[in-house]
């Protein structure tokens, strides 16, 4: 009964987290955006639909980045994680995705082509593409802004979150992946994110996020005769 409970927690939190990815978060509450961050919220709502990997992990990166940086006492150049943050996944999306190249790169290498003529201060614009270069868990991010969206990045790929957004790949239409098909992806995730989370406050909220992690894969495998009937 206990672990039925505890299951169907975590199912709720999946399940709420899922319905939330496509709901618009403020950047930065209190905070009037100036004319070219409403104009990369626009482009980043417009373009990044995607359950996984959209627009509102897009916010959820930027949010967590700042919050990890506060609690380390690093201060942050906030136009850089702001337009890093907002586009790092825009090589997953058309017009700019190239299926040749990994995403990151390709976003790196455009993204100043997106930002120019916004009124972005394009001096700025190198850390930006090393922040949206070595976004990734298994890349090295140099300076402060590439190193906490990297973690945010790779926090977002566990606990409950992390959960919904490999969850959220299975077809509805009964095409691939089923359900089976992503638990590796979550294996993978809880195996290998934790040694890649870099700040020490990035560092302090993985045990957290793998605990429920693991957690929410042992239920699943016990209610589900180790995925047989998932």
């Amino acid at each position: 009964m206990a672990t039925m409970t505890y299951f169907r927690r975590v199912l709720c939190l999946t399940v709420l987290a899922v319905m939330s990815l496509g709901t618009s978060i403020d950047a930065a509450p209190n905070a009037a955006a100036s004319d070219w961050r409403q104009t990369v919220r626009e482009i980043a709502a417009a373009h990044f639909k995607h359950p996984a990997w959209g627009y509102s992990h897009s916010t959820r990166d930027y949010r967590l980045a700042r919050e990890l940086a506060a609690s380390d006492h690093v201060q942050l150049d906030d136009d850089v994680l702001f337009a890093a943050a907002y586009l790092h996944d825009m090589g997953m999306f058309a017009p700019w995705r190239d299926p040749k190249r990994d995403h990151a790169d390709v976003a790196a290498d455009t993204v100043a082509s997106v930002l120019k003529g916004t009124g972005f201060p394009m001096e700025k614009i190198a850390k930006v593409q090393d922040a949206i270069r070595t976004h990734m868990y298994d890349r090295s991010p140099q300076g402060a802004e590439a190193l906490y969206l990297h973690d945010a990045d790779a926090l977002d790929w566990l606990g409950a979150i992390g959960a919904a957004r490999i969850l959220a790949l299975i077809d509805a239409n009964g095409g691939k992946p089923q359900g089976p098909d992503v638990i590796p992806m979550l294996d993978t995730n809880l195996a290998q994110v934790p040694g890649h989370v870099l700040s020490p406050a990035g560092r302090a909220r993985v045990p957290e996020r793998q605990a429920e992690l693991e957690q929410f894969l042992r239920t699943l495998r016990d209610e589900t005769d180790n995925l047989t009937d998932f």
